[in-house]
């Protein structure tokens, strides 16, 4: 059995993937995070507060644990804090990916780096693998970039792309898209949500089952990742207002161009997923479907708060 070592496995894809691993037993876990561990949960897994861009201890965690496979999730994905805090982005998700893929050149790790859907313009989506990226924000770039250092290896590397990444897990330091408009609109808030960008949003348990699926199969290469439905950010904050039942009077349409986002954002992206489901075995949920495995894990966590 596999030994996997999980970087950013404080976070919602970290978290789901370290779940899924000691839930099915499909590998041995090493979970690793800046701080201390908030996935936190019984079973026999080894935890490490392991900062990634220090090549130095990141080197000597490594070589202590001795891991097959390094699933590299930690990242800065807000991209307006990518577009303020330059120095911030590019130590995590260019000079820590350098270190990593340096190591596991020294190793003999396979690698599997998750990348994004703004990697692309947004002007010719959905995209294969084969596209030609020209990101038009700093994060973009930022991961862009990473994806060369990547590709650029002697030893065994994947690629995963996603899109909008959403899910629930205990613990969780940041919001996604679902659980965003699902608690404004129970508050009653009034929200405003553009309406001309298009994205497949992509259930977490999803990519964490594409991550596993990646290092059993030890798949190498460009995979795109994500759910089967393109739908625009304005249709998918109202199919989450219909799915609970919400009401939709408080979700105002607006423009890209008149909300004003600081940094850049791709028009249209969305995922040609034929490779992913041929060579990976990929089988991804639709939106609904997606929706409905949140509404089952919010019931569970409520349940155990209350136990």
């Amino acid at each position: 059995m596999k030994k996997i070592l999980v970087t950013g496995s404080n976070g919602l894809l970290g978290q789901t993937l370290s779940s899924l691993i000691l839930s099915t037993g499909r590998a041995h876990l090493i979970a690793s995070s800046r701080g201390a561990d908030r996935f936190n949960t019984p079973g026999d897994y080894v935890y490490l507060d392991l900062d990634i861009t220090d090549k130095e201890k990141l080197y000597s965690s490594i070589s202590l644990h001795k891991p097959d496979v390094i699933i590299n999730t930690a990242a800065v994905t807000n991209v307006d804090v990518c577009h303020h805090e330059r120095d911030l982005c590019w130590q995590l998700n260019v000079t820590a990916v350098q270190n990593l893929v340096s190591i596991c050149e020294d190793k003999n790790i396979h690698l599997i780096h998750i990348s994004t859907d703004f990697v692309f313009d947004g002007k010719a989506g959905p995209y294969n693998e084969d596209a030609l990226p020209n990101p038009v924000s700093y994060y973009g770039q930022s991961k862009y970039e990473a994806e060369q250092i990547v590709r650029r290896s002697s030893y065994d590397w994947t690629i995963l792309r996603t899109i909008l990444v959403y899910g629930v897990t205990p613990n969780m330091s940041r919001s996604n898209i679902v659980l965003w408009a699902k608690s404004a609109l129970e508050k009653g808030e009034d929200i405003k949500v553009v309406n001309d960008q298009w994205r497949m949003p992509t259930l977490a348990l999803d990519l964490a089952e594409a991550c596993l699926l990646a290092a059993e199969r030890k798949a190498t290469g460009i995979f795109h990742i994500s759910g089967m439905d393109m739908m625009s950010v304005y249709d998918i904050v109202r199919a989450v207002a219909d799915f609970w039942s919400l009401d939709k009077s408080h979700i105002h349409p607006i423009s890209s161009e008149l909300l004003n986002q600081e940094a850049k954002r791709p028009q249209k992206t969305g995922f040609i997923l034929d490779k992913a489901i041929r060579h990976l075995g990929y089988q991804p949920h639709s939106f609904r479907e997606g929706l409905e495995i949140v509404d089952k894990d919010l019931d569970n966590l409520n349940r155990f708060a209350f136990n």
